[in-house]
């Protein structure tokens, strides 16, 4: 079996490991680094919950080999800790987005991705962003409700208006 000496940036602190050219970055994650937020779920990419940002890209990290991250920076859900609850945690907590929680990681790893590119996102980008995230608790209206949550929170940090980009908060449908 071929390996290859790789070092990766996970969370702000560089990796450096052997690994089997072969092993995929969410078994890296997981079993090498033992950061376990990040979830198996399918190993298709259907339903998200290995998402991850790579060079602050949400990808799958399921379908993705461990060598391909090589020399690149990594976030996982462990990296949204801090002194505090990120602004993204936060907006799960309050807002109830999440019930059984096997998917949360994955949302919440895509949502810091569209927040970081699109503070004022409208409910239908929103959705866009996390079609690749299947969860089959919540229905996805209070996912979506802590997205904004989140956004709203960041805005205020920041010291922009509190509504989205067209100046009003969208409404989330119940269906």
């Amino acid at each position: 079996m071929s390996t290859h000496t790789i070092t990766v940036t996970v969370n702000g602190e560089a990796h450096t490991q052997e690994v089997e050219a072969r092993l995929l970055l969410v078994h890296l994650i997981r079993e090498n680094l033992r950061l376990t937020g990040t979830h198996i779920g399918c190993d298709t990419t259907h339903c998200g919950a290995c998402t991850v940002l790579l060079d602050n890209v949400p990808v799958k990290s399921c379908t993705l080999f461990a060598v391909q991250a090589d020399g690149r920076s990594v976030r996982t859900v462990e990296g949204l800790e801090g002194a505090e609850l990120s602004a993204v945690q936060q907006g799960f907590k309050a807002e109830h987005g999440l019930q059984c929680g096997y998917c949360t990681p994955g949302m919440m790893m895509t949502a810091t991705a569209l927040l970081e590119r699109n503070p004022a996102p409208t409910e239908g980008e929103i959705r866009a962003a996390i079609s690749g995230n299947l969860c089959r608790c919540t229905g996805y209206v209070n996912i979506v409700k802590s997205i904004q949550h989140a956004a709203e929170q960041m805005r205020a940090a920041k010291g922009a208006s509190p509504g989205v980009a067209s100046g009003a908060r969208e409404t989330v449908a119940t269906t």
